[in-house]
């Protein structure tokens, strides 16, 4: 027995392997003639083929893409952290500010307080 989003949507599950073939084939075009367009004339570089332009949108997935799992907020531990400064005293936040800055730039009491050394 089916259920009924699937029964409904049965197209999705038969379409997602090929649109998935198609997004990365795109990819790989994308980037081994950018890279045969530029780098070449630019550097001096070989020309790549197909396999290597995907070979390197795997290699920078891996080094700079981070590995999923989060969503595309990045950022999320920023909202809890705003919220708790928006909530502080004007006293906390000025301690919060000197705790950091001993112990980032060494101790409040070597900088005079304001970061740099005296």
């Amino acid at each position: 027995m089916e259920h009924g989003w699937v029964k409904r949507n049965k197209w999705i599950f038969a379409a997602a392997p090929a649109a998935l073939a198609l997004f990365i084939w795109i990819g790989g075009e994308v980037v081994m003639h950018l890279w045969n367009w530029l780098l070449p004339v630019l550097f001096g570089w070989p020309l790549i083929t197909f396999w290597q332009a995907l070979g390197l949108l795997v290699l920078c997935r891996i080094l700079f893409g981070g590995h999923g799992g989060r969503g595309h907020d990045r950022f999320k531990w920023r909202r809890p952290s705003a919220e708790r400064w928006g909530r502080m005293t004007p006293e906390e936040r000025e301690k919060l500010r000197q705790s950091m800055r001993s112990r980032w730039c060494g101790s409040a009491e070597t900088t005079g307080g304001t970061g740099e050394p005296s």
